[in-house]
């Protein structure tokens, strides 16, 4: 059966610390995985599972990397990559080609099969699709978050990410076009705001200056969740703070 279901949220920052383990207290998460495989790539990174969805923070260890460049050219912004897990990536990216979206890279692992398609042509941020054998299962296996990643779930504080938000001077226009890509009809939230609906999540699209990704949004413990952000120095705007340049918002 065709499926298509968030899997992973992609953060870029300069360092990785502090933001690995700001995210970690603040959200009371743990980080499950380390990848070496992204260095060859020049980056480090960490994974923190939010539930079933993982959220990872990369950083470049060189200069030169395509990750660098991404937040030269955002301003800091750090929304990098919507990761998705898909019945047929090589066939869902061939869609996407013939919709002029290039393929930016292709990974392949002995169980794993993941297509990056190009940001520029993606707009607002890269989009992954990619499928792992033998695992339809979204708390099956995962090589990218390491072999025994679903020991870091935890619920006591935070206990799913429920939501990406996109933001673009027209937000109808690239809602359709994300729609396109990911073979999703857009709708209309009211107030200029369009949603895709995934069976795990939802993908918002608002309006904004510049085209990016610039929210997540989580189900969590939301006074906890708030004054930890202010404990560890973060400025808190009604139920919502900024870290690597994406704004962390928090809902009961």
């Amino acid at each position: 059966m065709p499926y298509l279901h968030l899997r992973q949220i992609c953060l870029v920052a300069r360092r990785l610390e502090p933001v690995v383990s700001d995210i970690a207290a603040i959200m009371g998460l743990e980080v499950c995985y380390r990848d070496p495989h992204v260095g060859k790539y020049g980056l480090e990174n960490a994974l923190l599972p939010v539930g079933p969805i993982l959220l990872e923070v990369i950083a470049p260890t060189r200069d030169g990397t395509a990750a660098g460049r991404f937040l030269d050219k955002s301003g800091g912004r750090g929304g990098y990559m919507a990761i998705l897990s898909c019945d047929d990536p090589d066939g869902r990216a061939a869609r996407a080609n013939a919709l002029g979206v290039r393929t930016a890279n292709v990974i392949d692992r002995e169980t794993y099969h993941g297509v990056q398609l190009h940001p520029r042509d993606c707009r607002a941020a890269f989009i992954e699709l990619n499928h792992t054998d033998g695992s339809d299962d979204v708390l099956g296996p995962y090589p990218p978050a390491g072999p025994d990643w679903t020991r870091a779930i935890r619920h006591d504080v935070t206990t799913a990410l429920t939501e990406v938000v996109l933001q673009s001077p027209e937000p109808s226009a690239l809602a359709a076009h994300w729609g396109r890509i990911l073979d999703l009809t857009s709708a209309t939230g009211g107030e200029g705001e369009w949603t895709l609906t995934l069976p795990n999540a939802a993908i918002r699209v608002t309006q904004g200056e510049r085209e990016c990704m610039s929210g997540l949004c989580f189900r969590t413990d939301v006074a906890v969740v708030l004054d930890a952000a202010r404990a560890r120095g973060y400025a808190v705007s009604g139920n919502g703070f900024e870290i690597a340049g994406v704004t962390f918002a928090v809902v009961a």
